[in-house]
């Protein structure tokens, strides 16, 4: 078994200035290298879900995540999240079965209720109530995922074709609160923390031995890099901070005080964001240290076109990554192993 730490492309797609030209060109140029990745090995692509932005932030990341399996054969797509409570809940079981088959088992899927009543607004769904319409899609995405029939807001439905992972596709609990680890557990679902918060996942495995289900937690880092790479970081930062301080900003204004996140951003600038270090622009060689102190159960997050990121500096990052990267953390995982 390799030793290096995983290895995550992430994409959103976030453009401050978007017009459908420069999306299109973004969009293409994402699954060109979710491919590029998957060809080099790449564990996994990550992307996400919101909606009512003025940037593109990714609003259908199961249609994008059918791109990327349609261009690719080994890597596998992590939604993370998708709003679950926003979605027809038939629909989204056929959905998320269709790219199971389509992939072969590369989907995992994380359910979030998220943070913005924006988002419920926008799609007509009660703020308020969206513990019980999360509870819903659950519960039937479970019950639909067996091929049987089932009884359905009152009358009685059956979803095919059943997918290909059993007894279901790869689906997460995700949240800070312990109303998310509670319904974790109580549906025997893994639970994903949105930031290291480990009396949470203690709480989880508490309300799961009293529920009687199986489960098990996938914790976030202590520390989550967002990385650039770059053979001269001074230059980069001065000439593409501002897109990682778009996105670092978009993303902290979403959230209240209540709200823990792995990447959450308080900076005002490019230079305090550098410091903060969530948000990194990396040579190669600090990329491989990295990659030595994560170990091989840490992780290294890609985030080539980050906040707008141009296109062209994306691929520039990628292919530093792959060229003076990989091999290494592949030399030193073979010399272990052979040690």
């Amino acid at each position: 078994m390799s030793a290096r730490p995983s290895t995550v492309l992430r994409i959103n797609l976030v453009d401050p200035s978007p017009t459908p030209e420069a999306l299109a060109a973004r969009y293409r140029a994402a699954v060109e290298m979710a491919a590029f990745a998957d060809d080099r090995g790449l564990t996994m692509v990550q992307t996400e879900e919101h909606h009512a932005t003025d940037n593109g932030w990714m609003p259908s990341p199961l249609t994008f995540a059918g791109a990327v399996f349609g261009a690719t054969r080994r890597i596998g797509v992590t939604v993370s999240a998708l709003i679950t409570p926003l979605h027809d809940p038939l629909r989204l079981a056929e959905d998320i079965a269709a790219l199971d088959l389509l992939s072969g088992g590369r989907l995992m899927t994380v359910a979030g209720l998220g943070y913005r009543e924006e988002e419920y607004a926008a799609h007509g769904k009660d703020w308020a109530g969206r513990g019980a319409l999360q509870d819903e899609v659950l519960e039937t995405l479970l019950a639909a995922w067996t091929g049987e029939p089932f009884g359905y807001r009152g009358r009685t439905v059956r979803v095919t074709p059943r997918p290909y992972t059993q007894p279901h596709p790869l689906l997460l609990i995700g949240g800070s609160s312990r109303a998310a680890a509670r319904r974790a557990a109580r549906l025997g679902l893994p639970f994903f923390p949105s930031a290291r918060l480990p009396e949470l996942a203690a709480y989880y495995d508490e309300r799961r031995a009293a529920y009687g289900t199986e489960g098990w937690v996938l914790q976030p880092p202590e520390r989550t890099a967002l990385l650039h790479l770059s053979e001269d970081p001074d230059r980069a930062w001065a000439e593409y901070g501002s897109h990682l301080l778009h996105e670092a900003q978009t993303y902290a204004s979403w959230q209240s005080a209540g709200i823990r996140s792995a990447v959450r951003s308080a900076a005002t600038d490019a230079e305090t964001l550098r410091k903060e270090g969530v948000y990194r622009i990396v040579t190669p060689e600090e990329c491989v240290g990295l990659a030595q102190e994560a170990g091989a159960q840490g992780s290294l997050i890609l985030h080539p076109l980050c906040g707008g990121m141009p296109v062209d500096e994306g691929w520039r990052s990628l292919h530093l990554f792959a060229e003076r990267v990989l091999p290494r953390l592949e030399a030193g995982a073979a010399a272990r192993t052979a040690g």
